[in-house]
């Protein structure tokens, strides 16, 4: 169902004049409307668990890492110098994972 936003709004006083039989007949109207939404458009862009990306390539570029950025040793994410928390047994600990 369209909806006209240039109408004019109800003010409070007159959703207080709304009959009881006008509300419900309101509220029946809108639980039988029904979307229509196609399935396989909707399953289109779900990706299952285990499925075949042999083909998929990838969207990004990726980038090697760069001079001043490390490899946390315990969430093996690269990271920018200034996020270097301490190094344990000589192998650099990020901020998070400190």
């Amino acid at each position: 169902m369209a909806t006209d936003y240039d109408t004019p709004r109800k003010t409070d006083d007159d959703v207080d004049s709304d009959s009881l039989e006008e509300l419900k007949a309101r509220r029946n109207d809108k639980s039988t409307s029904t979307v229509d939404v196609d399935e396989f458009e909707a399953a289109e862009g779900m990706e299952l668990p285990g499925a075949d990306l042999s083909n998929e390539e990838l969207a990004v570029r990726v980038l090697p890492k760069q001079a001043d950025e490390f490899t946390c040793m315990s969430c093996f994410l690269v990271h920018h110098r200034s996020q270097l928390a301490r190094e344990k047994n000589g192998q650099p600990i990020c901020r998070d994972c400190d």
